[in-house]
């Protein structure tokens, strides 16, 4: 593998790093804040103010992110949205970890939100644009890695604080992300713009010089001239034309299981469903940082399978490991079995998660539109995403309190049986494919 595309793809999958760290670490605080901002209410109740709009803030901003990112990604280009994103990271991190109310620190909390969103387009575009077809599942998997990465040092970071900082701990929770946002936002003023981006754009001679640092083996006039062949005559094309319909509903439809899984209200809530489930306070906080090393381990094991096994058979192991360990989990609540059951069935729906669907979203998103309409069609498939983000995990205290945890987790373990289902009869398989010839099997010609 190059070594500069290795660099370049790790540096921009530090976005990640920033998105795990950004929507996991508020799971340490959101018992405090709630604590603290009692006395607010929306629609009568403080569960739903604290769900929707303390917690919730940050997953609102990332839906605004993932429906508007994909217009920054193809007009200023997948670089320069990049940096905007470490800004916005920075900011929101100062701001939320600053605020004295819960409206400003809401305000903060979306800000971040907004770059969460526009990196799920931005990063993965972009190492799906540098990277080979033999190890674009494995480079763009790195932005999944660093999100896995960034939630264990969020989980890590807050049992630090909690037990070293005693005045004022979730402000030093919130806040500490600057650090690494400010790092991250300064490296990747060094890689260089995409080149296929660079072609859509008609900036030909740039685009020369990065196809001969990505492809040194390769003639860089032959890369560009593929590209061209492709995307020539289609600038102007729409991604709502009738002939993009099939993409659109396989991005849809990956990005809708992957939250119907309930990974998200999972691991936004992991320390409360922990005690839920009968732990002390601090085992709660431990067991959250055994959860986000499981998530690592397993997400390197996913990005090492990605492109040996295949986007599809990774997605059929997940999903039935989703089923075994989420009726586990439901049994135990139901039945109230005590000891090990719910935190081992979680260690394996984590799992489950991250060998599949976590190490495959990004990666099936980022490679199945074509270059011209990329950032538009992630667009699609990551506002699903963010919207689902959002309502399932922003519910979670309501659902627990009214139906129950194990209804709840019955209830997604449903939801993965009709996923078993699309992966068998509907997902096609696209490893080891190029980009331009992804796009003749997946795009029809004259529709």
């Amino acid at each position: 593998m190059n070594r500069k595309i290795f660099f370049w793809s790790l540096t921009v999958a530090l976005a990640g790093f920033l998105f795990g760290f950004d929507t996991i670490v508020i799971s340490g605080a959101e018992q405090t804040l709630q604590s603290l901002w009692g006395s607010y209410q929306l629609f009568g109740s403080n569960d739903n103010f604290h769900g929707y709009v303390v917690v919730g803030s940050a997953l609102f901003g990332t839906i605004f992110g993932a429906l508007f990112g994909g217009f920054p990604t193809n007009v200023l280009g997948r670089k320069k949205t990049l940096i905007w994103i470490g800004l916005f990271y920075t900011i929101s991190a100062i701001g939320s970890g600053l605020a004295n109310d819960p409206w400003t620190f809401a305000l903060f909390r979306f800000l971040g939100g907004l770059g969460v969103g526009a990196s799920t387009i931005a990063a993965p575009a972009y190492i799906s644009e540098i990277a080979s077809a033999r190890n674009r599942g494995k480079l763009v998997a790195t932005y999944q890695f660093n999100i896995v990465f960034g939630i264990l040092v969020a989980f890590i970071s807050n049992y630090l604080i909690s037990a070293y900082v005693e005045t004022n701990s979730w402000r030093w929770m919130i806040g500490v992300e600057a650090f690494p946002a400010f790092i991250y936002t300064l490296m990747v003023f060094g890689v260089p713009k995409s080149p296929r981006w660079l072609v859509i754009k008609g900036r030909i001679d740039e685009a020369l010089n990065v196809a001969k640092m990505v492809n040194p083996n390769r003639n860089p006039h032959e890369v560009v001239d593929q590209i061209i062949e492709v995307e020539q005559g289609r600038s102007n094309e729409s991604i709502f034309q009738k002939k993009y319909k099939r993409i659109i509903l396989l991005a849809f439809a990956i990005a809708f299981f992957n939250q119907f899984s309930g990974i998200n209200a999972f691991l936004y809530y992991s320390k409360r469903i922990f005690v839920e489930a009968g732990l002390a306070d601090q085992a709660a906080l431990l067991g959250s940082i055994g959860i986000g090393i499981a998530n690592l381990i397993f997400t390197l094991l996913g990005m090492y399978l990605i492109d040996r096994l295949g986007r599809k058979k990774l997605m059929y192991i997940g999903s039935l490991g989703y089923i075994v360990s989420l009726l586990f989990v439901a049994l135990a609540f139901f039945y109230n079995w005590t000891g090990m059951t719910v935190p081992l069935s979680l260690f394996v729906f984590i799992g489950a998660h991250a060998i599949g669907q976590g190490a495959v979203i990004w990666v099936y998103i980022s490679e199945i539109f074509p270059n011209h309409v990329r950032s538009y069609g992630q667009s699609i498939g990551t506002s699903t995403h963010w919207i689902l983000a959002f309502i399932i995990p922003s519910s979670v205290p309501f659902l627990i309190a009214k139906i129950g945890a194990g209804t709840m987790f019955l209830f997604f373990a449903i939801m993965m049986v009709f996923q078993l289902l699309w992966v068998m009869f509907i997902m096609p398989e696209t490893k080891g494919v190029s980009l331009e010839d992804l796009e003749k099997q997946l795009v029809p010609e004259d529709e």
